[in-house]
């Protein structure tokens, strides 16, 4: 296997796939072996890793570069998303549940729709999933998700000027701690080392190395 990094979707987690002997390069668009049927993904890093030799199962696959057609029905997607999440939004409302959406996402088949929204606690969203799948006749998954995977969603600058890691390339969100801040030497004002979120910036975490003595 030939293991590079994929980002599910638009706004999807990033994970590692088999490339076989594609010639891919990154931010391509491809179409990709996912969650019982086929999705699509962007290349994040095309440089090759080092599989799991510990994870039992195997690797998914990347099936194929992004043809004309495809890159037309993932743009339809899009299209058909907006419209989702504008419906979801009024069963919300109906259903007067204490939740914020932040973003929809269709699969590549538009066998399922993904609704990814953000609450202060537990919600009992079954009668709203039931709505849902009535509507769109798809599968339905809602996902709550916390202020620093919204503001990956919605992207944006950090302070270096640079576009945020967490929309641009991380693959999963890492503990930061106040530590790593004054390893670097850092001013220990919550405004200068915190993240559009709110949170302590991500850098600091894969920086860490570099500055610890």
């Amino acid at each position: 296997e030939r293991m590079i990094l994929v980002r599910l979707r638009d706004t999807g987690s990033a994970y590692f796939y088999d490339a076989s002997d594609l010639n891919v390069k990154e931010d391509d668009y491809v179409i990709i072996e996912h969650d019982r049927g086929l999705d699509y993904g962007q290349i994040i890093s095309p440089k090759e890793a080092i599989l799991d030799t510990k994870s039992k199962e195997p690797p998914k696959k990347i099936v194929r570069l992004a043809n004309d057609s495809d890159l037309k029905q993932i743009a339809e997607n899009r299209s058909k998303s907006k419209e989702a999440f504008s419906t979801c939004l009024k069963k919300i409302e109906e259903h007067r549940l204490d939740m914020k959406l932040v973003h929809t996402e269709y699969s590549f088949d538009r066998s399922k729709i993904i609704f990814y929204f953000t609450a202060s606690g537990r919600v009992d969203f079954r009668n709203l999933v039931k709505d849902l799948a009535k509507i769109f006749k798809a599968r339905i998954e809602l996902r709550q998700i916390g202020v620093r995977d919204e503001a990956k969603f919605f992207g944006g600058f950090g302070p270096c000027g640079r576009e945020l890691c967490c929309a641009k390339f991380l693959k999963d969100f890492e503990p930061v701690t106040i530590k790593m801040a004054k390893e670097e030497g850092l001013p220990l004002n919550p405004p200068k080392i915190s993240g559009l979120c709110g949170r302590l910036m991500c850098c600091l975490n894969y920086e860490y190395e570099t500055y610890k003595i």
